[in-house]
């Protein structure tokens, strides 16, 4: 089945499952996968701190990095996974808007995951991280296959 993960939002599946996001320029998308029995999960997060707005983070966790990226963890720890089995990419964390861009989201974006991961002996095992280009996503949980394609060309991370 293709699951679409929107922007703020997190999906785990099963082998038969692709997850899908679309659009992440300064956002991070974060897959985290299983080989052994075939279950990840995507999370596409939009900010770093959920301390901006602890309302909105109570509503809606995956939004934020801080409280988005320990709830995929556990959804695929409940579903079985083991985290030393575990293959982790980042995708995102751009700067859609060029150099300028006044809020640098994306880095802090970025900065936040490797602290999280960091302080859990986590390590990403490939990234696609920063530049202009927007990016969509194609997660295949039958094989742990990530397509990223922007601006018309695929390529596997």
């Amino acid at each position: 089945m293709r699951l679409v993960v929107y922007v703020g939002d997190m999906k785990v599946g099963e082998k038969e499952d692709t997850l899908v996001t679309h659009a992440l320029g300064s956002c991070l998308g974060l897959m985290v996968y299983d080989p052994v029995i075939r279950v990840g999960g995507l999370l596409h997060a939009m900010l770093p701190l959920s301390n901006i707005n602890p309302e909105k983070a109570r509503d809606n966790p995956f939004m934020f990095v801080d409280k988005g990226v320990p709830l995929l963890f556990k959804s695929l720890y409940n579903m079985g996974a083991q985290k030393s089995r575990l293959v982790v990419k980042a995708v995102g964390c751009g700067r859609p808007l060029g150099n300028d861009q006044m809020f640098k989201i994306g880095e802090r974006n970025h900065t936040v995951l490797k602290k999280l991961l960091w302080k859990n002996n986590v390590l990403l095992d490939a990234e696609e991280i920063g530049g202009t280009a927007s990016r969509t996503v194609h997660f295949d949980l039958s094989t742990g296959q990530t397509i990223i394609s922007s601006g018309g060309v695929k390529r596997e991370i």
